[in-house]
């Protein structure tokens, strides 16, 4: 797998339009690639920004499903459960901001299918993929990976459950997040700082599936499970830890 970073211009609140952005700073892009674009941009070309003076606290509870308050956290982050994803801050950021809080995009899947269907036409392409990227933390570890928060032509995970493991055990559950893991490598190459790049292009996937169609309702489904279902249910429902006493 190949990852390329994309450098753009500085990129303002509602000054230039995302497609725009795309024609002017991407490379030609070839059949079988797939282009993520971090959540930021999307944001602040169509203008879900909000002034800092509202405060996060206020943005967070209008726009989560359940969220746990700042104030329980020691570092000022409040967790948000929105739209099938815990996330700190309900995804909104002041970094590389210009004074502003950047809201997450109003509706990363529509983009999503919209920048693939015009990158194909551009480029006259018909396996190509796009992801909706952002960052985030997991519990007990240190720093922040990718996510995709949406994604367009290729088939999100693969399930190996049925298939023989090496010694031909047979794999019941196994499944690999094939979005996130490429969410995850583009936001590493595209950097969380000032780095100005904003896009990145991935390339030599043979382990993507592509499809000649937006996410279906099974596509989108397979991305999300109830927290009922969640592996680290006990760890998300249970506040009853208990200390090891035996050494």
């Amino acid at each position: 797998m190949k990852v390329t970073p994309i450098k753009t211009p500085v990129i303002h609140a509602n000054e230039q339009s995302l497609l725009n952005i795309l024609d002017r700073n991407l490379p030609a892009l070839q059949e079988g690639s797939v282009l993520a674009i971090t959540s930021k941009i999307v944001s602040l070309c169509e203008g879900s920004v909000a002034p800092e003076a509202l405060g996060k606290d206020a943005l967070m509870r209008e726009h989560a499903d359940m969220y746990i308050p700042a104030s329980e956290n020691k570092y000022g982050f409040g967790f948000m459960l929105i739209k099938g994803t815990i996330i700190a801050n309900a995804g909104i950021d002041a970094s590389n901001a210009d004074g502003q809080l950047v809201l997450w995009p109003r509706d990363a899947q529509g983009t999503a299918n919209t920048l693939r269907k015009h990158l194909r036409e551009t480029y006259n392409l018909q396996n190509l993929g796009v992801i909706i990227t952002d960052s985030t933390s997991r519990p007990m570890r240190l720093g922040a990976t990718g996510i995709g928060l949406a994604f367009s032509g290729f088939v999100p995970v693969h399930s190996y459950a049925t298939e023989p493991d090496l010694f031909g055990r047979t794999l019941q559950t196994d499944t690999a997040d094939i979005l996130d893991g490429l969410a995850a490598a583009a936001v590493l190459a595209m950097g969380e700082g000032a780095e100005q790049t904003p896009l990145a292009l991935i390339e030599d996937v043979p382990f993507v599936q592509f499809k000649d169609s937006d996410p279906d309702e099974h596509d989108l489904k397979t991305l999300n499970i109830t927290l009922e279902d969640d592996l680290f249910a006990p760890f998300i429902n249970n506040d009853k830890w208990q200390k090891n006493t035996d050494g």
